[in-house]
């Protein structure tokens, strides 16, 4: 006897912690300092969006095994900010049978919607979430903070990354791998102990695959306006021939993917490819929605009158 009835996963409540509360980019602070998100009408600072990557962990390893630490992809559409001591539960859904797709959510202990997410084990992912998202984006009026990005244009130059256990990771990440073991939510040998770890040396947890994207990305010199403050939208991690490992050597290239606004904000979305430090194979694909808030520009109205005359 079969069933078609769904099957949920779901993993403990926990309590992510805020990281970036020193963050700094364009000579300011961020929206995860508390002073500059309640001027700009939040509650207080929120926990970076990729912190909660790590709560789907377990849950994929159980549906995909350690595959998806290979070639595994989360596709992810934020909806609502956690601030530190709020409590967030991650669910997955098991796959029907034949299909290489989970759907994900993760919720705060009130029932309050966090993310919604897709979840693929590669290398045929189908059309993830964010790319879903990406095909229904409506085309933009005059944008004003990314007045002179296009699609398609490409980063400066390769960026050479790294990311060793005790490396602090700049002003857009001011902690260390080694900082963020100590409060990420689940903790596993693999990302300390290479005896423990199937590949034979400690790997990047999912959550810090973003950061390691983003420690080198104002080397791309893409020309957006500012001071303004920003968030990620949206977040893809896409794992082609993985894992990533700590203490190796990656070249990153990236490209603007697409440009959208909405009421409140003007996006860029990166495509960032992460290659091994030959520059000759791709091993990760970073798709990111950087959502710059309008109101948080100054003379943004005046500027928009310009461009629309």
């Amino acid at each position: 006897m079969s069933f078609s009835t769904p099957i949920v996963l779901s993993g403990p409540l926990r309590e992510p912690k805020q990281m970036l509360a020193e963050q700094e980019y364009g000579g300011h602070v961020s929206i995860h300092d508390d002073d500059m998100a309640e001027k700009l009408g939040f509650q207080a600072g929120p926990i970076e969006g990729p912190t909660h990557f790590s709560q789907f962990a377990p849950l994929l390893l159980d549906i995909f095994g350690q595959a998806f630490f290979e070639r595994g992809c989360i596709s992810t559409h934020y909806l609502n900010m956690v601030v530190e001591g709020e409590q967030v539960r991650a669910f997955a859904e098991r796959p029907q049978a034949g299909s290489n797709r989970a759907r994900l959510w993760a919720e705060k202990a009130d029932g309050t919607p966090v993310l919604e997410a897709s979840a693929t084990l590669g290398p045929d992912h189908g059309a993830t979430l964010l790319e879903e998202r990406m095909a229904k984006l409506r085309p933009h009026g005059p944008l004003v903070i990314l007045e002179n990005l296009q699609v398609g244009m490409k980063g400066a130059a390769d960026e050479h990354v790294r990311m060793d256990a005790d490396q602090h990771m700049g002003k857009l990440y001011p902690f260390s791998l080694n900082d963020k073991l100590k409060v990420i939510t689940e903790n596993s040998p693999w990302y300390a102990d290479p005896s423990a770890s199937p590949w034979g040396r400690p790997i990047i947890p999912f959550e810090m695959i973003s950061v390691l994207a983003e420690y080198s990305s104002r080397l791309a010199k893409f020309p957006v306006k500012g001071p303004a403050v920003g968030l990620f939208a949206d977040l893809e991690i896409r794992l082609i021939d993985g894992p990533l490992f700590v203490g190796e050597d990656y070249i990153i290239r990236r490209e603007i993917a697409a440009l959208a606004e909405s009421r409140r904000t003007e996006s860029y979305w990166t495509r960032s490819r992460i290659y091994d430090k030959t520059g000759t194979k791709q091993v990760a694909e970073v798709l990111l929605n950087h959502a710059s808030l309008k109101h948080s520009y100054e003379g943004y109205d005046d500027e928009l009158k310009r461009l629309s005359a």
